[in-house]
């Protein structure tokens, strides 16, 4: 078995067999490379201890990133490689950290400790690929199976559960049997975990392919105990009809949370720390998609430009996108429709077609000029004139709007 290492990390790896160490890469990059993924984070695991790595590569090149685990990173080449020492780990009295790790010689110990098999091999180019524990035949199969025992394993650190459906989701595997069933029992472990860490988590599941199967009831009672079994099952077929990846996170939390209301869906996301603008976007999307914007009225019928423009003015082009793909995802009949919508505000954002106040032609300054007062009153005229542009009732024509602005203010 040959792969290809990652230029630097070959040369790290180079550097510390000539001094005499024993060293790998380890982990997700040998497993994406066995997978035929481009690895973007390299790991190396080695005999050498931090202070000797340190030594080895100078202070200038080395950032001691976790010494007391036996981690150092290196900088070479523009990237960062973490470099760990060969270690056991002892007890896990939190339920998350090893209150102590013990530096050993053999890597095969250092895999013995990590979460699935998968993740626990290590590669290179001397002695090829090291898979004590069947690592590479359960990538074959399409399975994901902890190393050793489960029980231990999340007992350990129960974050792991959540990496079992992470891991699952993002590679489509099956979940080995005694596995599934261990992180099924100790989900209740999972209330020692930080806010921060399961929505971590949660992201990278949710922006899987089709993360829907692996929305494990048991595990989600614990980490979204808001969320009902029912309104979980109703939802897992609208997240995954829902667009993947990282930025459509959104329109996949609207999915998963939608049946909770605008509220509750915000108080569920501040719990779980997540971010300023994730929160208010999934806010939105809930809000249009709860009958206070795109109903499944709207959805099914054609949508006009007229509703498009409002709908840009107000959010914007990607939270208007990102609207129509969880309306077709919520009403399957409706999605052609959707995405012809979704193209015409593509096309209308494009063609530069008045939508906002700030693309009439005129603003407030001409309309103090013409002797409106400033204050809540000028931007009512602002926002009537932009209303009566969008509904073709006058022409984004600075003669026009004036005009229009005089018979508003005195209406």
């Amino acid at each position: 078995m040959k792969l290809t290492l990652d230029p630097g990390a070959a040369t790290l790896l180079d550097a510390l067999h000539a001094a005499g160490y024993a060293a790998y890469a380890v982990g997700g990059c040998v497993r994406d490379s066995l997978l035929g993924r481009t690895a973007h984070d390299w790991d190396l695991c080695t005999s050498a201890l931090p202070q000797q790595v340190m030594e080895l590569f100078g202070a200038e090149q080395c950032i001691p990133t976790g010494l007391q685990h036996g981690t150092v990173t290196i900088k070479y080449g523009g990237q960062l490689y973490e470099t760990t020492t060969f270690r056991t780990e002892g007890s896990y009295t939190d339920g998350r950290h090893p209150d102590e790790v013990q530096f050993v010689p053999d890597v095969r110990e250092d895999l013995a400790r990590r979460d699935f098999t998968i993740n626990a091999m290590a590669y290179n180019e001397a002695e090829g690929l090291v898979d004590p524990f069947g690592g590479q035949k359960d990538l074959q199969n399409g399975l994901l199976r902890a190393v050793g025992e489960p029980q231990q394993r999340f007992t350990e650190d129960a974050l792991r559960i959540l990496r079992l459906y992470r891991f699952a989701a993002r590679f489509g595997f099956a979940l080995d049997a005694a596995t599934a069933r261990a992180a099924r029992q100790l989900a209740p472990h999972l209330d020692c975990i930080s806010a921060e860490r399961i929505q971590e988590e949660l992201a990278k599941l949710l922006a899987a392919p089709q993360p829907g199967a692996y929305l494990e009831p048991a595990v989600l009672a614990v980490v979204l105990p808001e969320l009902t079994p029912a309104a979980l099952e109703a939802a897992k077929p609208v997240v995954d009809a829902c667009p993947a990846g990282e930025e459509n996170l959104p329109v996949r939390w609207a999915a998963l949370l939608g049946a909770l209301g605008e509220a509750d869906t915000r108080r569920v996301l501040k719990r779980l720390r997540c971010s300023n603008a994730c929160i208010e976007e999934t806010a939105v999307l809930v809000r249009e998609t709860a009958g206070q914007g795109v109903s499944e009225e709207k959805a099914s019928a054609h949508p006009g430009d007229i509703h498009i423009r409002q709908l840009l003015g107000r959010y914007g082009l990607c939270t208007v996108e990102r609207l129509c793909a969880l309306c077709a995802a919520l009403h399957p009949q409706a999605a052609p429709t959707c995405a012809l919508a979704a193209q015409r505000a593509r096309q209308l954002e494009a063609d530069g077609v008045c939508c906002r106040v700030s693309q009439l032609a005129v603003n407030g300054r001409d309309l103090m000029a013409a002797g409106i007062p400033a204050g809540p009153a000028l931007r009512r005229v602002l926002e009537a004139l932009l209303d009566g542009v969008i509904r073709a009732e006058y022409p984004n024509e600075k003669p026009a709007l004036l005009a229009a602005a005089q018979k508003i203010i005195a209406s």
